[in-house]
């Protein structure tokens, strides 16, 4: 038998389906979104942008920014033994009111 490749969407019905009210590209607002060092922001993953997207079990994370590469921010994230540094662009992100 052939394993089959499991591929950075799968088993990601719910995480990116928009509801119909929703549908479309989101406002160009969330593509221009700034974020200071050390802020916190959320991972919500946005369906309908691929590009700079992290993989599907961030989704609903918090991070904290670290820096800026380009037009994307560089989030670490603290996991149960670890702490990784994602690559996430803006659309993905949302401000933690405190």
């Amino acid at each position: 038998m052939v394993k089959r490749s499991k591929g950075t969407v799968v088993n990601t019905r719910r995480k990116l389906t928009k509801s119909p009210r929703d549908r479309g590209i989101p406002p160009i607002t969330s593509y221009l979104k700034e974020f200071e060092v050390g802020e916190k922001a959320n991972i919500v993953l946005e369906p309908s942008s691929q590009k700079g997207r992290p993989h599907h079990r961030y989704h609903g994370r918090v991070g904290t920014v670290v820096g800026k590469r380009g037009k994307s921010f560089v989030l670490r994230i603290d996991l149960d033994h670890t702490s990784r540094e994602l690559i996430v662009r803006p659309e993905h992100l949302r401000k933690i009111r405190e």
